[in-house]
C-alpha cells in the first residue's frame, strides 16, 4: 500500500516532524484497529518507537476506558488518535495538551481519505486557513446565507478565529486530521435566523433531503424536514438543551478533500461552511456540552462586516 505508507509517513514527517527519541501513543478503538495498525508498523519502519493501545468503543457516556489512560497519555511527547467516534472535545484531549501533549485526531479516518488529502503538499491549505482565521479574529459581524434559504447573522466580536493547518510542530498543539478550515465560536445569544442543511451531518452522513433549523438566541428551537430529521432530533436528544447550541462556524479551505459523507472530511472541503451543535469551549467558547455535532451547508455566501468572503461556494479573498 505505498499510497498509505506515503500518507501516514506525512503525518509523522510533516505534521508532527517527530523524532526518534520522542514518545508517541497510537490510541485506536475496536473499528480502527487495521489502520492503527498500520500507523504503528510504519512508525516502527522508520525508527519511532511508539506505544498502541486499544480501547473498546467509547461514547459520551463510557469515558472509563479513556480516563484510565489519562495520567499515560500526558506523559506522552505525541498521540494519534484513531477511533471511530471523536475524543476532540473532551477534557481527556484537553488536559493531556495543557501538559505538553501534541495530539492530531482522526475520528472515523479511513484509508481513502488519508490517501487522498495526506499527499505533503499543504502550504495552499494552511495559507487559506490562516488568512480567514485572522478575518474571523478581527470581524464582528457575520451574515451566512445560501440559495437554498440559509440566512443566518451572528456576533463574532472579540472572538479568536481559529487556523486548522494540520501542523504539530509546538507543544499542546491540537488538529484534526485531515485538516483543512478555519472556525471560530459566534457569540451564541446573537446567532437568528434559519440554516438549510443540505450538505452532510456527523453520523448522519450525506443529506438526501434537505433539513431546514430554526435559530433564535443561538438555540434551534425548530428541526423540520425530510426522512433523516428524526435521526439528527434523536442524536441530539440525549445531550440535553446544549446540544442545541450553535457553537462553531467553519469554512473549509482544502481542495483535495470532497463530500465523502464522513464529516471529518466533508467540513474540510474547499468553499463549503459548516456549523457545530454544542461544545466549543477547545476554541474560546463557553458551551461544554458533551457533545459536537457538525453540518456542512453546500454553495454558501458568507460576508464578515459586509465584506464578501465567499460567494457561492467560491473564496473571495
Amino acid at each position: 500500500m505505498p499510497h498509505l505508507q506515503k500518507a501516514i509517513i506525512s503525518v509523522f514527517k510533516d505534521c508532527f516532524k517527530i523524532s526518534c527519541n520522542e514518545k508517541l501513543l497510537i490510541l485506536s478503538d475496536h473499528n480502527k484497529m487495521e489502520l492503527a495498525s498500520h500507523f504503528y508498523t510504519q512508525g516502527i519502519n522508520i525508527g519511532l518507537n511508539p506505544y498502541l493501545s486499544i480501547i473498546p468503543d467509547t461514547t459520551a457516556k463510557n469515558t472509563v476506558p479513556i480516563n484510565k489512560l489519562a495520567t499515560f497519555l500526558s506523559t506522552m511527547d505525541a498521540a494519534i488518535f484513531l477511533t471511530q467516534k471523536s475524543l476532540s472535545h473532551t477534557n481527556f484531549r484537553r488536559n493531556a495538551c495543557k501538559r505538553g501533549t501534541r495530539i492530531a485526531s482522526l475520528p472515523g479516518v479511513t484509508k481513502a481519505m488519508l490517501i487522498r488529502n495526506l499527499d505533503g503538499e499543504y502550504t495552499q491549505t494552511i495559507r487559506l486557513s490562516r488568512k480567514i482565521a485572522d478575518i474571523l479574529t478581527i470581524g464582528r459581524q457575520g451574515h451566512l446565507t445560501t440559495e437554498l434559504g440559509t440566512d443566518l447573522k451572528f456576533s463574532i466580536n472579540r472572538m479568536k478565529g481559529v487556523a486548522d493547518t494540520g501542523m504539530l510542530h509546538e507543544p499542546g498543539r491540537f488538529v484534526n486530521l485531515p485538516f483543512g478550515e478555519a472556525c471560530v465560536a459566534p457569540i451564541a445569544n446573537t446567532i437568528n435566523g434559519t440554516i438549510i442543511l443540505d450538505g452532510s451531518f456527523t453520523q448522519i452522513g450525506k443529506i438526501n433531503d434537505v433539513i431546514k433549523l430554526s435559530i433564535k438566541e443561538g438555540t434551534a428551537v425548530r428541526i423540520s424536514g425530510g426522512s433523516q430529521v428524526q435521526h439528527l432530533r434523536k442524536m441530539l436528544k440525549p445531550f440535553g438543551s446544549a446540544a442545541r447550541i450553535i457553537g462553531e462556524i467553519g469554512i473549509g479551505t482544502s481542495n483535495k478533500a470532497i463530500i465523502s459523507g464522513n464529516i471529518l472530511e466533508d467540513e474540510k472541503c474547499l468553499g463549503t461552511v459548516h456549523f457545530a451543535f454544542g461544545n466549543n469551549i477547545s476554541f474560546g467558547g463557553k458551551n461544554n456540552a458533551n457533545c459536537h455535532f457538525n453540518g456542512v451547508i453546500l454553495k454558501p455566501t458568507l460576508t464578515i462586516d459586509g465584506k464578501s468572503i465567499l460567494e457561492n461556494g467560491i473564496l473571495n479573498l
